[in-house]
């Protein structure tokens, strides 16, 4: 018989002997670790090595059991526990992770899991550092709004304050915030709170406009360096501890002088097309500094190499968030008083969909794509490849945008830079490599193809889909075009007649399904090889079949 037991464990499957009967207490652990980490499934009856030794029989009732770890976990568990038959009865109690809150033990006690360096699993405490890690990542903590109790308006900086102002007229904020004076300005944005009469600094605030010595005292993880790599060759590499506002200046200054542009013909015009989008690149800048996390040490880390660009932020995704679902996901940021504060000044997205303004930096220009697949459960990675442009694909998407008088949808975009890369695609393969519904990308689809973006053809299931012949202008690309419209047109004949040669009979039907033609197309082929002495009719109107011709 196959065994259903799992033969090592991982960070989600744990074996726990019970000959001796396993202990209570150390159950009710278990199940929080699990409960807080990425849940799981815990076997009684079975030791480290994967051998099955049985469940104990206090432990054989299963349901009796469940009920006891509710009653010993705050919140409560609701675990499901069965009894797996294999040569000997094994528990198998399977947790589900907590997406509401954090969970202890009924004695207080609050654990994890991880993973050793030796690939084996272990239940280790949760810290407060990682507490707040935790609630931030379950959205039910927003580190930024907290009161810093020991500081007070003497660690805000007034030239900070100033360059509040400034940003907020350079880049179209909230213009209502420059008629506040600097107190009512920083309460208006959350970077103080009032508690028994007196005002006190936030977290948010000393980051924002808070004085270097403050930010170090108070938010000492509050960190940020630009590098940059020639080879091994280091030619820049500066730490900040400096509020969020000069970072992000001091940063966008030095990529204006390590971000190259070129010019591409618009016409009678010209486009500027540096090597990174600088709009993507601030709204990336801005990202890595509003979504790290702040209560872990780290720093965000801006690099650029000969690959490309880098920009990391301690703090992994939220949940809900991974790298499959970055442009459909909900926006919601870990440290929401300092988004809605860098959207209020005019630095941040105010949609809070700053990810697609990352995309659509490349996408417009018809480069790669952001890579954020170097991220991990600790650190957010985004990775911005040098290429070249696309110069054709550039010019139908700058011209459709300026004959809307809008920008094209990030999903229009995506669309078109993936059929680009993958030409004469059904919409099922585009809604695979855009992570987008196949629904959606019909719809995309259907939209672009009456603009003249796209071209279709086929019909049913079978329809497949290329970029418009406006695309292929340059001599080399209109080969491409003529060779990926018609490769399939050429061998039709050729494929109908091995139908007939494995059929006694084939109607005008059959060819329809076999090609994904229109009825009238399936009809001229067919009359086309009839009067090539290929195929002979066996009756005549609509329903006409055919047959070889011997």
């Amino acid at each position: 018989m196959d065994r259903s037991i799992p033969f090592q464990e991982t960070l989600t499957i744990e074996f726990k002997s019970d000959l001796k009967k396993y202990g209570d207490t150390d159950l009710f652990e278990d199940v929080v670790a699990f409960a807080n980490t990425e849940g799981g499934d815990l076997y009684l009856g079975v030791e480290d090595d994967g051998t099955i030794t049985g469940v104990h029989k206090d432990h054989a009732n299963p349901i009796t059991l469940s009920a006891y770890i509710a009653n010993n976990t705050v919140p409560p568990v609701s675990t499901r526990c069965e009894i797996v038959e294999e040569e000997l009865p094994v528990l198998k109690v399977s947790v589900p992770k907590s997406y509401g809150s954090i969970v202890a033990t009924r004695s207080g006690k609050i654990l994890r899991r991880r993973m050793k360096i030796d690939n084996t699993p272990e239940n280790i405490p949760m810290y407060p550092t990682e507490i707040v890690t935790r609630l931030s990542d379950l959205r039910l903590l927003d580190y930024s709004t907290m009161i810093v109790q020991e500081g007070s308006l003497a660690d805000m900086d007034p030239l900070e304050v100033e360059r509040l102002r400034r940003i907020i007229l350079s880049y179209d904020g909230d213009k209502a915030l420059l008629e506040l004076d600097d107190e009512e300005l920083l309460k208006a944005l959350g970077f103080t709170r009032e508690q028994n009469g007196t005002v006190y600094p936030t977290i948010a605030g000393i980051l924002m406009v808070g004085k270097a010595p403050s930010i170090k005292k108070f938010v000492p993880t509050g960190k940020s360096s630009f590098q940059v790599l020639e080879g091994s060759i280091v030619r820049v590499n500066e730490d900040y501890s400096l509020p969020i506002l000069a970072s992000i200046e001091k940063i966008i200054a030095h990529m204006e002088v390590w971000n190259p542009e070129q010019e591409i013909e618009m016409g009678l015009f010209r486009m500027p097309a540096p090597e990174f989008d600088k709009r993507a690149l601030r709204e990336a800048i801005v990202n890595a500094f509003c979504h790290r996390d702040y209560s872990i040490m780290g720093r965000v880390r801006i690099a650029i190499s000969d690959e490309g660009l880098t920009i990391a932020n301690p703090g992994g995704f939220i949940e809900g968030v991974t790298i499959q679902n970055l442009l459909t996901a909900e926006p919601h940021g870990r440290n929401q008083l300092l988004a809605d504060a860098l959207k209020r000044v005019g630095l941040a997205e105010k949609t809070g969909r700053g990810i697609d303004r990352i995309f659509e930096g490349s996408l417009i220009y018809g480069r790669h794509l952001p890579d954020y697949s170097n991220s991990t459960s600790t650190t957010v990675s985004l990775f911005i490849p040098r290429s070249k442009p696309d110069v054709q694909l550039a010019r139908i998407i700058a011209d459709e945008q300026n004959r809307l008088g809008r920008p094209l949808p990030i999903n229009t975009l995506l669309v078109l830079n993936i059929l680009k890369e993958i030409p004469r695609s059904d919409a099922k393969q585009i809604a695979e490599a855009a992570n987008l519904s196949e629904v959606m990308v019909k719809t995309v689809l259907d939209k672009a193809v009456d603009n003249g973006l796209v071209e279709a053809y086929g019909a049913g299931r079978g329809r497949n889909y290329m970029l418009s012949h406006k695309l292929y202008q340059d001599k080399e690309r209109a080969i491409g075009y003529v060779r990926q419209r018609d490769i399939d047109e050429v061998r039709y004949p050729e494929m109908i007649i091995n139908m007939a040669r494995n059929n006694e009979f084939i109607a005008r039907a059959d060819v329809m399904n076999l090609l994904h033609v229109s009825d009238s197309k399936a009809y001229t082929l067919l009359k086309d090889l009839v009067k090539q002495n290929i195929l002979q009719p066996v009756n005549k109107g609509r329903y006409a079949k055919y047959k070889l011709k011997t």
